[in-house]
Parts: structure tokens; sequence; C-alpha cells
């Protein structure tokens, strides 16, 4: 089902796009907090456990870079496909997602084969402690030989998203994050698999969750009667998705980047605080990436907008999407404040050193009671992003980022505990949310509007 974000109320229009965006990442947090769980709680010791989710939580960075430009390339064949969809260009926006796919496919395959032989030796780089290792390096290969998967699915919902139907990827995303629960139980509570089980539940369910969702965008794109009329593969297509796409992986990939030297650092703090971080930094995504879904929404609503050249309502919808992605932060800082401790044991075994659970209750107190702050800077993005403007949303985002590496090290060296590494969030988002509000009030987002 396709929706025209062009036409209606702007605040209810995004409000009911968006509840299903925020359905389906909260299913996706859940489901990765699932592997975290399950590994952490059936091992056969808390020491184990604890090892486990470390190893895990090792890998996590690197994982996340592959994300970074999986998630780029998302951003990129949602903004072209809304701004084609909301201008009724479905000739070009056909051919727009069939050139998508297939320059997908091919980065998919590089990075795969880049990967394969790197990880390793980043993981070494990384100075991975011995005793968790073995395990991170396992779950890093496992995963890497899924990345066709991941690119594949993230550009499908990217386009369904694009073309206003949020419900589909909230379908599949659904599908996919029982599928994967039930492995793990399968392959980590009965088999004994460990974090090997983890890492397989999580190719085979995002395999069938990408099949499917290829399949469902082919006949959807066969929906749209063009007599056949589109090129299969468009230069021009290309060069626009390139636009839009380099500066997101751009973005993407600084930001993990980033979160691979704040690794670093904590990887020289001992497991315990490796097990604590792991803990934390998965709540705090989880709360984060649900406070961005209404971004998200605001994206697509503005890219559609933007194609069909009604720009009076991008404003309306910036309003709505402030309100409800900052009454949504309000209500995780209230009951992640009141249950950090238990949040955190979540993921740690009965009997876990309580060293890891000070350590996440310490990032959680600094870190959370900020995220109004940071709310304020994913509505502006969400404005640049939808109409374009890659140069100030990436300004806005490598100076939340660079500030917020530097000041960790700087910190983490000055205070002599991770708590300097705490500290450094919530003073890169007061930046970044500067510069984004700066950059929509100036009207950044205006100056270049797109071909059609």
């Amino acid at each position: 089902m396709t929706t025209d974000l062009t036409e209606g109320n702007p605040s209810k229009q995004l409000f009911w796009f968006s509840m299903p965006l925020l359905a389906s990442v909260a299913f996706q947090q859940l489901y990765q907090m699932a592997d975290s769980i399950i590994v952490g709680r059936f091992a056969a010791t808390a020491e184990a456990g604890e090892l486990a989710l470390a190893a895990v939580g090792a890998s996590f960075p690197i994982t996340q870079l592959f994300v970074a430009v999986a998630t780029g390339v998302n951003i990129g064949a949602s903004v072209l496909v809304s701004q084609l969809f909301g201008a009724k260009r479905f000739v070009r926006m056909k051919s727009a997602v069939s050139t998508a796919m297939l320059t997908t496919t091919i980065i998919a395959l590089l990075l795969t084969l880049l990967g394969s032989l790197a990880c390793t030796g980043i993981m070494s780089a990384l100075q991975t402690p011995a005793n968790v290792f073995a395990d991170g390096a396992l779950y890093l290969r496992v995963y890497v030989f899924g990345l066709l998967f991941l690119f594949l699915y993230n550009v499908c919902t990217g386009i369904f998203n694009a073309m206003g139907d949020s419900r589909t990827p909230l379908i599949l995303l659904v599908i996919s994050s029982v599928v994967n629960v039930v492995l793990d139980l399968v392959f980590v509570a009965q088999l004994h698999w460990g974090v090997a089980g983890v890492a397989w539940a999580t190719f085979i369910a995002q395999g069938g969750a990408s099949v499917l969702a290829l399949i469902l965008l082919l006949r959807r794109m066969k929906s749209f009667d063009t007599g056949g009329h589109f090129l299969f593969f468009s230069v021009e297509m290309l060069r626009r998705l390139t636009n839009y796409a380099v500066p997101s992986i751009a973005q993407q990939s600084f930001v993990s980047v980033g979160n691979v030297i704040i690794q670093y650092l904590i990887n020289g703090c001992g497991a315990s605080v490796m097990a604590g971080y792991s803990a934390a930094i998965k709540v705090n995504s989880f709360a984060l990436t649900c406070c961005m879904s209404f971004a998200s929404g605001l994206s697509s609503f503005v890219a559609q907008n933007i194609g069909a050249r009604k720009l009076d309502r991008v404003g309306q919808g910036l309003k709505a999407g402030a309100a409800y992605s900052i009454g949504l932060s309000v209500v995780f800082t209230a009951v992640i404040l009141l249950s950090a401790d238990r949040l955190i044991g979540l993921f740690l075994p009965a009997g876990s050193a309580s060293a890891a659970i000070t350590v996440g209750r310490q990032f959680l107190f600094v870190v959370v009671p900020f995220y109004i702050v940071v709310c304020v800077k994913f509505v502006c993005d969400s404005v640049l992003r939808g109409a374009g403007a890659m140069r100030p949303f990436m300004i806005t985002t490598f100076s939340d980022l660079i500030i917020r590496v530097v000041l960790s090290i700087i910190l983490f060296r000055v205070l002599g505990s991770e708590l300097g590494i705490w500290l450094s969030w919530p003073l890169g988002w007061f930046l970044g949310s500067g510069l984004s509000a700066y950059f929509y009030k100036t009207g950044a987002w205006r100056k270049i509007l797109p071909e059609l």
C-alpha cells in the first residue's frame, strides 16, 4: 500500500506513517538485543556469559561499519525514489529502483570479499582481549557472509518507505525478528552453540527477510504500469543516487569509525567494562532509534513534498516530527533512569560481576538526560536529508562526532576512567543539534531543489 504524503493534514499523516516505522525499529532493536541477552544468560557460568557478551560487543563497531554503508545506500535510494514518487514520475522512479538494486548488489559483494579478508586484522588492531577474540572473530566472520542479505533488505525497505508504505517493512521485520529469536533459543539455549549460534540465527533470519522483501518489491513495481518503458540501468539515476548516497555513506561510516575508536579505548579497560558498555549501548541504541523513527518518517514526508514542490508543508511536518520525537524521548528518559540496573541486568547472567552493571548504569545516567537535545538534531537533519541537502547534513554529523571522539580521548586520559568517554556524548550532541537547527533556519534545504 503506497501513501501520498503530499495531501492531507501533515501532523496526522506523519503520525500514522511513522507509527509502523517506530514498531519496525523497536522490533529490530529488540531482536538485536535478544542476541546479547540470550548469549549472556544461557552460558554455562556467569563468567562465560560475560565473556560471550563482551565478544559480541567487541565486534559490534566493526559490524556497524557495514551497516553504515547499507544505511547510506538506503538513504540515497529512499530520497531519490521519494522525490520521483511525489512528482508522479513513475517511469523514472522504476529506473531509479532498478539502478539502486543493481548497484547495491555489487557493493555488497565487494564488501563481503573485503570483510572476509580484513575483519580479523581489524579486531587485532583494536587490541581485542585474547579471552574474547576467538568468539568475536567467529561472530564477525558469519556476519560478513550475510552482507548481501543486509544490503538488499535495507534498500528494499527504504524504497517501500519512500513510496509511503511503512507497513510492509514492519511485517517483514516482525517475521525476521521472531525467526531470529526462535533460532537464538534453539542454537544457544538448546544446542549450546554460544556466540556461533547467535551469528547463524541472524544470518538465516536476515536472509529469509531479504529474499521476501525483494519478491514483494518486484511485485510492487509491476503495479506501476509504465508500459515496460524504463531503463534497467540509468547512468543519470546512478549519478543522482551517488549524490545522495555517498555523503550518507561517508556520514554513517564516519560515525562507525568514531565508534571503533571509542571501542578501542573501552577494550583497554577489561572485560567487565566491555560487557557493561555493550549492554548499556544497546539500551541506548534502542531508545534513540525509536525516537529517530519519527525523523525517518519526516524524511520521506519532506522528500515527497519537495518532489511535489509543496514547500510550505515542510515546516508543518518538522513541528509535528519534533513534538512526537521529543515526547517519546521524555518517556524513555524516565523509564531508563528509573530502571537502569534492571535493564543492564537483562544482558548479564545471574551472578555476573557487579562492576559490569555499575559501568552500564554510569553510562546511562550520563547520557540519557540529554535525549531531548539529540532529538532536535534528528528532526532538523531529516529535513536536510529529505531535501537532498547533503553537505550541511554531513557537517552537522561530522562536527558532533569529531567533538565526541576527541573529547573521549582527552577526557579518558585526564580523568583516567571510562567516565570521560561517557561525558563526550552530550557535549557532541549539543554542538551537532545547534548546527542542524542553524542550517534549517537559514533555509539551506531550499537552496538547491532537485531535478525531477
